[in-house]
């Protein structure tokens, strides 16, 4: 019989029992992942391309990304996307710094034809002319929006200076990339890192291995020749850089550093750090900046992973004139956990809530396939997810603060702040 005056035993995480997907090779280099044990009819696949923004000059990864449907020969973009509507399915397109991800969502019963859509629009692509041009005005337009916005601004001049090292990571948009299009450099793009990128397939879904054959042999032969390569040893330099904007009536701060890879030895810990620090709604940032100050609705950190390195982030929009009161509290805030002890219970809490979310993430075969991915992605195993269930379970007070004094210096960051 529950006693409803005592609080309920809590227990932490000890283990995920993961369900591995099976990993069929497209080719030496390239994998499908499938995880089979879905409990209803709904299938997603996801096409990965080694065709992120850092991938081609200017503005031209996004612009093929944004054309990849837009028609063959025999059917418009609209034919296509009525013909995929008809059989129930979705589609879903997404483009990063080191990739780019065609999904399909549909029934079970339909993947195969809609793959078969799919792929006959992505190989046979037209370029047609009133196509680009749509594609080009429309993104022109949403480009000139943008420059009004300060946390754009200040998002774009931050990937600026902090990959300045590396013009493929540091090149940001300008207006003049949509005023003609080079249709010539589109369709080289187009077959180098379509028609020759695909890196990996991911699949969820119920289905019979002769189906995920059939899939492998439809989309294999866009396979890339060889293992990619990503850049790494990135350098720039940490300063304050601010781009005024007259009429703006906010701020936008962008300020952040250099880390490590995702197999970093010090990532997990460095992630409690982070959870206390910014990552959650309860953190440092917010309770000071947002609920204690008023000075902005929102504010944040993050860890931005990428292939051979990571950076470490904060964002946010505040009014003008609590600008410099806004950063200086960053820094005191910074140096709260470079010089005091992280309280018992405010650690205590802030492990709970990351094992929780640890837990959440792995919740059905979706949640599944997507934690593999995010680690196979980088050369890791499942394991990584029980050593980070043991280092947020140990780690101490005075390992948070020895990571501080590390990682949250102020003057290694760079500062950028728009409006």
């Amino acid at each position: 019989m529950s006693v409803r005056t005592k609080q309920p035993e809590t227990k932490q995480v000890d283990h995920i029992s993961f369900v591995k997907p099976q990993v069929f090779d497209v080719t030496p280099d390239v994998k499908l992942l499938w995880m089979k044990e879905v409990p209803n009819d709904t299938v997603r696949l996801d096409l990965f391309f080694d065709a992120g923004i850092t991938r081609g000059n200017k503005s031209i990864p996004a612009i093929v990304h944004s054309l990849l449907l837009s028609g063959t020969n025999e059917l418009s973009s609209v034919e296509i996307h009525e013909q995929i509507d008809a059989l129930g399915g979705f589609l879903d397109t997404d483009i990063s710094f080191e990739t780019a991800v065609v999904s399909i969502y549909c029934l079970r019963e339909h993947i195969r034809p809609i793959s078969n859509i799919v792929a006959n629009a992505i190989q046979n692509l037209a370029f047609r002319e009133t196509e680009v041009e749509d594609v080009l005005r429309s993104m022109r337009q949403q480009f000139a929006v943008n420059q009004q916005k300060v946390k754009y601004v200040a998002q774009q001049q931050f990937r600026k200076h902090l990959f300045a090292s590396n013009p493929d990571y540091s090149t940001i948009s300008e207006e003049s990339d949509y005023d003609e299009g080079n249709v010539l450099a589109y369709k080289k793009y187009w077959r180098q890192h379509y028609l020759e990128g695909l890196t990996r397939i991911t699949l969820v879904g119920d289905l019979e291995v002769d189906e995920v054959d059939a899939l492998i042999d439809l989309f294999g032969k866009w396979a890339v020749d060889g293992k990619v390569h990503h850049a790494g040893g990135f350098k720039f330099q940490a300063e304050r850089i601010n781009f005024p904007k007259n009429d703006a009536v906010q701020c936008a701060i962008r300020m952040g550093r250099f880390l490590f890879p995702k197999s970093h030895p010090d990532y997990i810990d460095f992630q409690v750090l982070n959870t206390i620090f910014g990552d959650y709604f309860g953190s440092r940032l917010m309770s000071n900046i947002r609920e204690d100050k008023g000075y902005t609705y929102g504010i944040g950190s993050g860890v931005m992973d990428l292939n051979q390195t990571g950076y470490f982030v904060i964002v946010t929009e505040v009014g003008k004139e609590v600008l410099d009161l806004t950063l200086n509290e960053i820094k005191l805030e910074m140096e709260r956990l470079q010089n005091e002890l992280v309280a018992g219970d405010e650690l205590d809490l802030v492990k709970n809530y990351m094992l929780g979310q640890l837990l959440k993430s792995a919740d059905g075969p979706y949640a599944m396939l997507d934690m593999y991915n995010s680690v196979d992605m980088y050369g890791l195993t499942l394991a990584f997810y029980d050593e980070a269930i043991q280092k947020i379970k140990h780690i101490t007070p005075e390992r948070i603060r020895e990571l501080a004094k590390q990682y949250l210096n102020v003057e290694d960051f760079l500062i950028i702040t728009a409006g």
